[in-house]
């Protein structure tokens, strides 16, 4: 029982490490004069490759997925969510049909939904995960408001994604 208490604490230091680097990371990123050299005292500008990575490997230990992605579709009338789970388990939470997704544009002030269609019903998979398998929701946005390069968060239920570039 010690050992299982032991890793388990070693995962939660682990992950407060991740969320700390990444939400010290995004704030730095924000700073506008451009750096020639990372050294131990000056500013950190993002680096997708390293970055991402470690974004992935963040929402993969945490919430069992990966490969995140939001993209405009259907001529911006439709914004699509869709990620790779990696572990079933964790990633349940995001399938729950009993959590309403949605997809918050800070900069353009907007909330936006899944929508319900009348013979289709939710735009969204809620079946029980598997891992390797990729999955998508899509958000309603009738008028536009979300455009291409604008940075989103997606929220089910306790899950966030914050920082996301729409494609």
């Amino acid at each position: 029982m010690n050992q299982h208490r032991g890793a388990t604490i070693k995962f939660m230091l682990l992950a407060g490490v991740l969320v700390g680097s990444i939400t010290v990371s995004r704030l730095e990123a924000q700073a506008t004069a451009p750096v020639q050299q990372h050294s131990a005292g000056a500013p950190y500008r993002f680096q997708p490759g390293r970055d991402l990575q470690r974004i992935n490997q963040f929402y993969g230990m945490v919430w069992g997925i990966d490969s995140l992605t939001v993209k405009s579709v259907e001529s911006g009338e439709l914004i699509r969510f869709s990620y790779r789970v990696v572990d079933s388990e964790r990633a349940k939470l995001i399938n729950d049909k009993k959590f309403e997704p949605a997809l918050i544009d800070s900069q353009a002030r907007v909330k936006l939904v899944v929508p319900q269609l009348e013979k289709v019903g939710l735009l969204r998979q809620s079946s029980t995960p598997i891992a390797g398998k990729s999955y998508w929701m899509a958000f309603s946005n009738k008028g536009g408001f979300v455009k291409r390069g604008d940075r989103v968060t997606v929220q089910i239920g306790r899950f966030h994604a914050d920082g996301l570039v729409v494609e």
